[in-house]
Order: structure tokens, then C-alpha cells, then sequence
């Protein structure tokens, strides 16, 4: 019984988080149906704390102020698995979260900035980074997140509420500095710990990268 347990949570630990060198002959991280696996669950994971487990204030019959973490899995996702991977986790929890729990219409402006939360910090890391394959370090991945939120959650979102919905400046921005202020180091902080935690575990496209050589990688 007690070994059937151990089973249990040795299997849980490695759906919840992708496995590391040490685990590849059980849980293989090159497999394409293990790693969209993962953004499935990261989106998942976004559309809850998003729609779910986020405070949502309405302003003139749309949301204008969301406090929460439901954009931490699309970091994640960006920091992992690639911009690309990042941007597609970012809009389909947009769009997937609208769907389940819709405030005011729909606008594409916010996928688009959804899409970007998850690509720019991945681009920001790729540009900074000297040495591929090893986990950013908290400065970095400061920085990154710093970069990609300062651009969508404190200029795009505001800027596109006021533009589409009239809402002025000085009652939307203030309250987005504020939770910016508590999330993103909140956000550094933690994927720093779980990128120490798991050993082996490295960005996958890093990874991908250094073992094509320079080379392959400039081509």
C-alpha cells in the first residue's frame, strides 16, 4: 500500500512539472505530445487563476482592474518552452477564459497583450542570456518579467481601455502599478525557485539551441 503511494505522488510530481534529466527514461521532455501536455496545463492553470482566482473590478461595464497571478503560467510558458510557445499559451487563455467567463465584449487587443505577456520576457532572457542552458537567474528573470509587464499590463492594457472605452488614466493605472508592484517580483521570485528546485530543468529551446551549435544556430 505505502509503495503504491510513493507510486502515486512520484507520478503527480512529474504531471505537474516537466521532468528533468534525471527522470528522461520515464518522462521523456523531447516528446511534441508530452510538451503540449504541458502548455495545455499551464493554460488551464491561467484560465482558472485568471477568471477564477482574481480579483475583477468592472469600470463602465468592462474589466479595468484585474489582482491575481493567472499571468504566471504564461511566463512560464515563454520562459520554458519559447516566445512562440509563450505568445500561444498567453492568447489561447485569453480567448479560452472570455468563453468561460466573459466581462464585456470581446476585443482582440487584449489577446494580443495576453500573447505578449507570455513572448517578451522569453525574448528579453534570449537576448540578455550568455550561457545557454542554464536557468536565468533572478536578476534575469527581474528583469524579463519587469520588461514584459511594464509593456502589457502598464502601457498596452491602459492605453486600450481608454482608447476603446473611454476610461480615464489616473483611475485605471494607479491600481496596476500597484499590484505590478507585488506580482512581478512575486513572479521572479518563485520561477527562480522552481528552476533551482528541479534540477536539470532548463529552458527547452535554450537547450535545443546550444545542441545544435553555433553553427546550425545562426542559419
Amino acid at each position: 500500500m505505502g509503495h503504491r503511494f510513493r507510486c502515486h505522488i512520484k507520478d503527480l510530481r512529474l504531471l505537474v512539472w516537466p521532468a528533468c534529466a534525471m527522470r528522461k527514461e520515464v518522462f521523456c521532455l523531447d516528446s511534441r505530445t508530452r510538451r503540449l501536455a504541458y502548455l495545455g496545463l499551464l493554460i488551464a492553470l491561467s484560465v482558472v487563476l485568471t477568471r477564477f482566482a482574481s480579483v475583477r473590478i468592472a469600470l463602465l461595464g468592462v474589466e479595468g482592474i484585474r489582482i491575481g497571478f493567472g499571468g504566471f503560467p504564461i511566463i512560464m510558458a515563454g520562459v520554458l518552452y519559447g516566445p512562440l510557445a509563450g505568445a500561444a499559451v498567453g492568447a489561447i487563455a485569453d480567448v479560452v477564459g472570455f468563453a468561460m467567463s466573459p466581462m464585456g465584449p470581446y476585443m482582440p487587443h487584449f489577446t494580443l497583450t495576453s500573447a505578449l505577456t507570455g513572448a517578451l520576457p522569453a525574448l528579453f532572457i534570449s537576448a540578455a542570456r550568455t550561457k545557454a542552458g542554464a536557468p536565468p537567474s533572478l536578476g534575469l528573470l527581474l528583469g524579463a518579467i519587469t520588461f514584459g509587464q511594464t509593456i502589457t499590463s502598464v502601457l498596452l492594457v491602459p492605453y486600450f481601455l481608454q482608447s476603446l472605452f473611454g476610461m480615464p488614466w489616473q483611475v485605471i493605472l494607479p491600481p496596476r502599478l500597484i499590484s505590478q508592484a507585488v506580482s512581478i517580483p512575486a513572479y521572479a521570485l518563485l520561477l527562480h525557485l522552481l528552476l533551482r528546485r528541479v534540477p536539470g530543468l532548463a529552458p527547452r529551446w535554450e537547450t535545443a539551441a546550444a545542441a545544435r551549435g553555433p553553427s546550425d544556430a545562426g542559419r
